[in-house]
Parts: C-alpha cells; structure tokens; sequence
C-alpha cells in the first residue's frame, strides 16, 4: 500500500475519533452514558462506510477506549467501577467491530458488482463492435484495446495464420511463444490458477470458437485468485474467436461463391463460344466444299463469291478466337507484358488494318502531336481499339471520329460514331460477357466490349460509354501516364 495512503487513511481516523470525542464533551451535561456511547458508535459507522477493515477496526477499539477514559467513571482511568458499565463498554466494541467488518465486506461486494457491470458493458461493446468487422486486423486491434484496457499487465496477441501457425512478433520472448502454442494444443487457459502450468506468472488463452483456433492471447501479472478476472479474459477471447471463425467462414462461404459463379460461367462460356465458332465453321465448310467438288460447274464470279465468304468467315473466325483467348487469360489474371509505347504509332497500325475494311475511309483520326508515352502492353491495346472501331463500323453508316487526348494524368482515346445508340435500360449490362445490342443484321459473341473494359482496367484504366450529342455513342478508352517519362537515349 501507498505510504501517502495509509497516512491519509490515519487522519481520517484520528478525525473521527477527535469529531467524537468533542461532541461528547459538549452533550456530557445534558445526555446519559449510553446516548454518548452512540456518538461513538456513528464515528465507527462512518468509519466502516468509508475505510478497509483495519482502519475501521482501529477505529473501533479507539471509540471504546475513549469512552472507557473520559466518560466512564472513575474518569480519565481505564478502570470501570460497576459490571454494568463493563457489560455496555464490551457490547459497544463487539458491536463496533461487527459493523466495521460489514461495512467493509458491503463495500468490497459494492466493487465488485461495480467491476461486474463494467465488465459486462465492454462485453457488450465488443459484441457490437466484432459485429461489423470484416479483416482479421480489425479484430487483431479490438483485442489489444479491449484487453489492455482490462488489465494492468502487458498484452500479447497473435493470430493464426492460413497454414495455422501462430503470427508471432520476433521480439517476443521465446516462454511467450512457447505458452501460446501449448494453450492452443492443450485448447484449455493455462496459468496461474487454472490447474495448468500453475508456476507461469501469465494466463494463456486460446481464441476458440468450436473446433477452431483463430490465435492466442498472453496476459501477464496476473493473481492466481482472481477467478473473476480470468473468467473476463475467457469471455474476451471467447468472443474474439467466434468473430475470428465468423469471418472464416464468411471468406469460405464468398469463395465458394466465387467458385460456383466460376463455374456457371464457364459453361455459358463454353454454350456460347460452342454456338459462334459452329457458325462460321459450317459457312467456311460449305462453300469450301461447294469449291472443291463444283467448282467446275461454277461461274467465275460465283467462286469469287465463295472465296470472299471463308475470308470474311475465317477473319471473323479469327477476331473470335483472339477475344476468347485474351478475356480467358484476363480473367485467370495473366500477367501483363508492359513496355513504353507511343499511342500515335498504335492508332497508326490499327488504322492500316481497318482500313482495308473501311473502303470508303469514313474513320477519321485526330492524334495531337507530342503525346507522352504510355506504359502498356501493345497488342492488348490495338486489340481495344480495333474492337472499338470495328463495332463503330458495324453499326453506323457515317463517319466516325477517332480521337486521343493528353488529361495529364490520363491519355483518352475516344471513338465517336453516329449509330443508333445504345438504349437507356442496356447501359448496365453493355461491359458484361455474352451481351450484344439488339441491332438487326449483325452478328457476335458479345464479347468485344467485356474484353475491352477488361484490358482498360488491368492496365489501370477504364473503357466508359457516353450518348453523343446530336446521335450515336462515344466509347472513352483511358488509360495512365506516368509522370517519369523515358529518356531520349532510352527510347
């Protein structure tokens, strides 16, 4: 105990004891011996509401020794000169000293219902709180305040890992280590007070939650009688570990989730890529074959008709295979080949490609001069632009307008048509795989723009769709330009 403590404790006493034998003095004239005897009795009282037992008791035996020595005759003696004063002076010690002691004990089970309810109200705030997390570091932080919060001694938690292993700190002592493993092995607390390794100055506690063990948790300087507290720290844990197993369950539940629509779209996958590639095969098969066995009965010009139907088939075949393959690889997150490339030399090689489809050049090109290089892998651009400009072809009959604009942190390429739009209520859906726009006369998997956005987005872009003014749609492809750019010597 504080020595500061124990001598304000004594002042109090000695207060009591002076208040007391003041106001006996005062009421000698007009009072009985038994009325003054009351008087010290209310100082024992008080005593006993505000001091521990000694004090209190101290109390008590000051009382009647005043009283024997100032107002029980023969005065200011410790002798008593009749049975019946001896007999009253006795009662009031005994009776002093009861009171002191439940006082004392009514006072010790006030703090400890007190303690019981603040417990209960952390409980109940980290119920609350677990209740939203959703990462193993959120509750890895409740736990440290929580626990460090509740007791005094030093705190150490660790979480379990994938594998199960313990995510130990290095500067911890290898005996803290050494006791977080055997609580979870042993699945029980271990320390003092609890039967296990009763000689460990910590508790060790296991955050379980059925079969699960989510981490562990050292508790140090702590009493092997203080059953309450221990209980505390296994509500504490407990609590901790049906959040830590909650949300395994929730990431095995999301996985399978995953997995399942993984699943269900492969095989949409594969029913509808099955449908468009048995298309153009049976097209190129049947005038192949029409070639090759009638060729003799056919006109010049009906051959020149079936040779450009398996080229056109076959191109589209091919445009087919390229976008399956790419979202697949895309998709299963196939990794990127980035290098510095100019987007005036890209829109330059895909413009000499569509334009041996674009025989009456209606695609217009607006490429500023001295745009910055951009990190990107070139084949999966082209593979943007081409799907781009090949749908504005598809579905509009004017020009089209290519532009690319240097926003700083961004470059825009941006491919406007004058088709006829794209209805309000198909937006959402436009980006998403096998989605086509209800346009007669045209053909595809719907995979064009799905793969496009797809690309945008892991080179760390966007492919965005806005109405144009005046009719038809701009289709945005952006993409990011760091600020280092390459030098002369490296380009």
């Amino acid at each position: 105990m504080n020595p500061d403590t124990r001598i304000h404790r004594g002042w109090i006493v000695a207060g009591l004891l002076a208040g007391a034998t003041l106001a006996c003095f005062v009421l000698d004239s007009y009072v009985s011996l038994t009325s003054l005897a009351m008087v010290f009795m209310l100082a024992v009282v008080i005593a006993a509401y505000k001091l521990p037992w000694i004090a209190s008791a101290i109390c008590a035996f000051g009382s009647a020794t005043l009283l024997n020595f100032f107002f029980i005759p023969p005065r200011y003696t410790f002798e008593v000169d009749s049975r019946e004063n001896l007999f009253a002076l006795v009662t009031m010690l005994t009776v002093a000293l009861v009171i002191s002691h439940l006082g004392t004990a009514l006072r010790r089970e006030t703090a400890v219902a007190q303690l019981n309810e603040s417990r209960a109200r952390e409980l109940q705030g980290l119920a609350s709180e677990l209740a939203s997390v959703t990462l193993p570091e959120q509750v890895l932080l409740l736990a440290r305040r929580f626990l460090e919060h509740a007791f005094p001694g030093q705190c150490s938690i660790a979480l379990a890992g994938a594998d199960g292993r313990l995510d130990l700190e290095p500067q911890w002592d290898p005996a803290i280590a050494d006791g977080m493993r055997a609580c979870i092995r042993e699945a029980a607390t271990l320390g003092p007070g609890t039967g296990r390794w009763p000689g460990l100055n910590a508790w060790y506690l296991p955050l379980r939650a059925e079969s699960h063990f989510g981490g562990a948790v050292c508790i140090q300087s702590v009493a092997s009688s203080d059953h309450d507290g221990r209980e505390h720290a296994q509500a504490i844990c407990a609590l901790l570990g049906q959040a830590l197993w909650r949300l395994k369950l929730a990431a095995s539940v999301h996985a399978s989730e995953a997995q399942s629509h993984w699943h269900q779209t492969q095989n949409t996958f594969l029913a509808s890529i099955s449908h468009d590639f048995r298309t153009p095969l049976a097209a190129i098969m049947g005038a192949a074959s029409s070639l090759q066995t009638q060729r003799d009965k056919l006109a010049p010009s009906e051959q020149a008709r079936l040779a450009e139907g398996i080229a056109n088939e076959a191109n589209y075949l091919s445009t087919l295979t390229e976008n399956t393959l790419q979202l697949a690889r895309l998709q299963n997150r196939g990794e990127l080949h980035l290098d510095w490339q100019s987007m005036e030399e890209l829109v330059g090689a895909v413009l000499a490609r569509i334009r041996q489809r674009d025989a009456t050049r209606r695609i217009k090109s607006h490429v500023p001069p001295g745009l910055p290089l951009v990190k990107a892998d070139p084949v999966l651009v082209t593979q943007v632009l081409e799907n781009l400009l090949d749908n504005a072809l598809k579905y509009s009959t004017q020009g089209i307008d290519l532009q690319v604009t240097d926003a700083g942190k961004t470059m825009q390429v941006a491919v406007c048509d004058r088709g006829p739009g794209i209805p309000a209520n198909a937006e959402p859906l436009l980006f998403e795989p096998f989605r086509r726009g209800d346009h007669g006369g045209t053909r595809g998997a719907g995979l064009g723009l799905a793969i496009c956005r797809t690309i945008a987005r892991a080179h760390g872009g966007d492919l965005t769709m806005q109405p144009r003014e005046g009719g038809g749609s701009t289709f945005a492809f952006t993409i990011p330009v760091e600020a280092r750019q390459p030098s002369a010597e490296a380009t």
